[in-house]
């Protein structure tokens, strides 16, 4: 099984070795997978030096990604909250029409979510993607499966001491959740550093474009030179890579514990 496992990486390693090499050596037979002539940092000064201005991408990738997942992370953790700590009339209702709306394809929302953007002067922006991306209806559902977990007693001995809902949030509830936050902070940040769709129907301004799109640009202009392109690839998924294997037992630790909790 081990064994098999390793065909799935012969891509990675063979992207890894073509960013390294001299473009007549990358379609020679048999495959060099350890490069005969490095050209490592002149591909690399070709990505990060030429008119594409891939440093841009990557730092409105960068900004995207990060706002992007540290406003779900706020929205989402106290929307969970709600749906499980606190008791108001409705809530379970509440809680079922929001799942509902897990159903629909994000692809079916686009059209609505174009006309209200545009209402709101908000297309060809970051903030108009940021605002998108802040509700996960996906992530509240998982939050709010591990909260479930904590134990009322905590709640119950905040009140006793004079806490209120917002203190008892911050101070208790917050903290405890802090393996699952982790991993929904995980997830969004790939998500929306991976996210191709938005970007290209909400923004226009190439100076605005994110990684996604930087790399279309990439493409057009060195289509033919797939040494320079792989390089551009390594590039554009090395935060990922750092963050999956840092994080990935924190990840998988989480998606189980969020959905067997409940």
């Amino acid at each position: 099984m081990g064994v098999f496992s390793l065909l799935f990486l012969i891509p990675l390693f063979w992207m890894v070795s073509t960013s390294a090499k001299v473009e007549k050596d990358v379609m020679v037979f048999p495959i060099q997978w350890i490069p005969q002539q490095w050209n490592w940092v002149g591909n690399f000064k070709t990505v990060w030096m030429s008119k594409v201005p891939f440093a841009l991408f990557y730092f409105n990738s960068l900004k995207l990604a990060i706002l992007s997942t540290l406003i779900t992370l706020f929205i989402s953790a106290m929307a969970a909250y709600a749906f499980t700590k606190l008791e108001f009339k409705g809530r379970d209702t509440a809680f079922g029409v929001l799942l509902a709306f897990m159903i629909i394809p994000p692809e079916a929302t686009l059209v609505p979510r174009y006309i209200l953007m545009k209402w709101f002067h908000l297309i060809d922006s970051h903030a108009g993607i940021v605002i998108m991306n802040m509700f996960a209806v996906y992530f509240t559902f998982l939050l709010r499966q591990f909260m479930l977990g904590i134990n009322q007693e905590y709640m119950e001995a905040a009140k006793i001491d004079g806490s209120g809902y917002v203190r008892s949030f911050l101070q208790i509830i917050l903290p405890l959740s802090k393996p699952i936050l982790a991993t929904v902070a995980i997830i969004k940040f790939i998500w929306t550093w991976n996210d191709y769709q938005g970007p290209l129907i909400f923004i226009f301004n190439q100076k605005l474009y994110p990684i996604t799109l930087g790399m279309q640009m990439f493409k057009d202009q060195y289509a033919d030179n797939y040494a320079v392109m792989m390089m551009a690839s390594l590039s554009a998924i090395i935060p990922l890579v750092i963050v999956f294997i840092v994080m990935q037992r924190q990840v998988i630790n989480g998606i189980t514990l969020g959905g067997v909790k409940g």
